[in-house]
Parts: C-alpha cells; sequence; structure tokens
C-alpha cells in the first residue's frame, strides 16, 4: 500500500471513530441538554455539532474536493434550537458522508497541493489532519457535556481489552 492509501485509510478510520463516539452521546443526550449553553457561555451539543459540520465541509468539502465554501461560522455558534437534533445529526452524518468521499477520492498531487482555507495555508494532507483533530477534540468536548449532564457512562470501549500490551 502507498502512503496515500494508508493515510487515507487512517483518517477514515478516526473519523468513523468519532462518528461512532457522537452517535451514542446522541442517543444519551437528552432533549434539554441538546441546545443547553452552561453558564450561557459554554457551547451547547448543538451548537458544536453545527460547528463541526461547517468545519468538515470548509476544510474537506470545499478546500479539498472543490466544492464553493458557503460556510457562515459565527451561525453555528449563535444557533439556539432553531433545528431538531435529528436534522443537526443527520446533516452531520452527510456532511461526514461527502467528505469521506472526497478523502477516498484524493490522490497524492491533491494532497500535496497548498490551498488557503480559513486564512490558513495548508496542503491537503493537511487540511484533512486538520479537519480529522478538530473532530476528535470536540467529540470530547460533546462526550464530557453528555457525561457531566446525565451522570451516566457512555461506553465507547465496552467490550475491548485496552490494557493489551503493543506487540
Amino acid at each position: 500500500m502507498d502512503w496515500t492509501e494508508d493515510f487515507k485509510e487512517n483518517t477514515l478510520f478516526r473519523m468513523d471513530e468519532s462518528v461512532r463516539m457522537l452517535a451514542i452521546c446522541m442517543e444519551k443526550v437528552p432533549d434539554g441538554l441538546f441546545w443547553h449553553r452552561e453558564h450561557g457561555v459554554l457551547n451547547s451539543v448543538g451548537n458544536l455539532m453545527l460547528h463541526l459540520s461547517g468545519n468538515i465541509r470548509q476544510y474537506i468539502i470545499s478546500g479539498l474536493g472543490g466544492a464553493p465554501d458557503s460556510r457562515e461560522r459565527d451561525m453555528e455558534f449563535e444557533a439556539v434550537q432553531q433545528s431538531g437534533r435529528a436534522e443537526v445529526w443527520a446533516g452531520f452524518q452527510e456532511t461526514v458522508r461527502e467528505a469521506q468521499a472526497v478523502i477516498r477520492g484524493a490522490q497524492a498531487a491533491d494532497l500535496l497541493e497548498k490551498r488557503n482555507v480559513q486564512g490558513f495555508t495548508f496542503s491537503g494532507m493537511g487540511l484533512v489532519i486538520h479537519a480529522v483533530e478538530h473532530l476528535s477534540y470536540h467529540t470530547g468536548q460533546i462526550a464530557f457535556i453528555v457525561k457531566a449532564g446525565t451522570g451516566q457512562q457512555l461506553g465507547f470501549y465496552d467490550g475491548l481489552d485496552l490494557t493489551t500490551k503493543n506487540s
């Protein structure tokens, strides 16, 4: 396997892991917590889901894939109960599917080409790395909000032995 396929395989795996964890969070987050902004200043689960969709669309679908950049970043944080959680979740899932199709179709030249996105200059690979680490970062925030708000474990790794040593 060449480096481009290995890179794509690993980034797609990381995206799938975050989506899997977010699906668990979406099952457990009560309706009243989805748009709740603790202390009126922290982001809600709903705002973070909109933010993730916007970031993935801007960096991967537009930045790497060449689609027009229609992101309105400030609106991601201003939204308060304007959409239902099912609609927000479905939109996020569709965004991830589109982004993963762009990643799968990327060639070595696409991953090495420099692009300007959100005021930064990154290679296509840098755009993907940013979007994947950003997704992971906010997945952790959402997990914290859900755990703190429900007092429940999320069980992301139930059934796995995470004490296994490297071989």
